[in-house]
């Protein structure tokens, strides 16, 4: 089951029991997720769901709303494919109380906000239960495990445009992209994600992200660390190279013997102990020297090292 999928599933279980609440999940769901048609006998809605529990809110919240008590029966269609589509028919009276109820209109085949949808998500309770029946319509999240990405799927600009509004209102800050004929809105940051999954009260799936997160930037950090740490011992590694090559160099051109005293035991002990660090360098030279006064010899050497293989050059030419 992906993560998506288990997300809905726990958004599915809560019916808000406060109207206010109701009527904003429930312009959530249709807005962003019903299609309706007139027909003969009335209005048909579907919805299209990657998962049963999603669907059943739908007609659940039918169900619920206030004066609508026609049964009705809820078809099932292309049960085979990736995601199935439900059905059921309304009568006209029915559907005006439905639309009403959710302060949207019908108009061109097409679910549209009411003058009236504002005034229903005045509260910052409505507009995350807004938010949650609209994830359950037309959202989707990644699996954390991979990358953070959540997005809403609309299917025209104007309700991207009221989405990103809307989620802006509750501090979240969404993108908008055009793909494939659909406006998506999304969010990238994992934390403005874990935030949009408290508002909607997804509070396992906030949980599991969070120890999803938890793990990846330790991992993130260990590896930072490693990597770090790698890059240094091949820096040094790289100097000692370097250093080792330098003192070679004047062994051939000139000898040791006639390098100052300092610089000629540094070149010995250095030779003597080619995998040692700087600071070890100095605890081997007599009287011992810090780190900074081993840098400054070892320098000196490469300096001397240049200048030969200059002269060398020279005579060469």
């Amino acid at each position: 089951m992906s993560f998506s999928v288990t997300v809905k599933r726990e958004l599915a279980e809560m019916i808000p029991e406060d109207n206010e609440l109701f009527s904003a999940e429930l312009q959530g769901l249709l807005l962003y997720g019903a299609k309706l048609t007139e027909t003969d006998d009335g209005v048909e809605l579907r919805v299209l769901s990657e998962g049963e529990e999603s669907a059943k809110k739908y007609f659940t919240f039918i169900k619920k709303t206030d004066r609508i008590k026609t049964d009705f029966a809820i078809t099932t269609h292309h049960p085979n494919g990736k995601n199935k589509s439900f059905s059921a028919v309304l009568s006209r009276t029915d559907a005006a109380v439905l639309l009403e109820s959710a302060a949207l209109t019908f108009a061109d085949g097409e679910l549209q906000i009411g003058r009236k949808s504002e005034q229903k998500l005045s509260s910052e309770e409505a507009r995350r239960a807004f938010l949650r029946g609209a994830f359950l319509a037309a959202g989707s999240i990644s699996d954390p495990e991979r990358f953070y990405h959540l997005e809403f799927v609309c299917t025209d600009e104007t309700k991207a445009w009221y989405l990103k509004l809307l989620l802006s209102a509750v501090g979240e800050t969404a993108g908008v992209v055009q793909r494939k004929g659909h406006f998506v809105v999304y969010l990238k940051d994992s934390e403005e994600i874990v935030a949009l999954l408290g508002m909607m009260e997804a509070s396992r799936a906030l949980l599991a992200l969070e120890n999803i997160r938890i793990v990846k930037d330790m991992r993130n950090h260990v590896n930072r660390k490693v990597n770090c740490e790698t890059a240094n011992l091949q820096k040094t590694v790289d100097a000692a190279l370097k250093q080792l090559d330098d003192i070679a160099c004047i062994c051939r051109a000139e000898g040791l013997e006639n390098l100052p005293p300092a610089l000629a035991e540094m070149a010995e002990v250095r030779l003597e102990y080619p995998e040692a660090s700087l600071k070890e360098l100095g605890t081997y030279l007599n009287p011992p020297v810090g780190k900074s006064g081993v840098n400054h010899r070892l320098r000196k050497l490469s300096e001397y090292a240049d200048e030969l293989r200059g002269t060398r050059k020279e005579g060469e030419q």
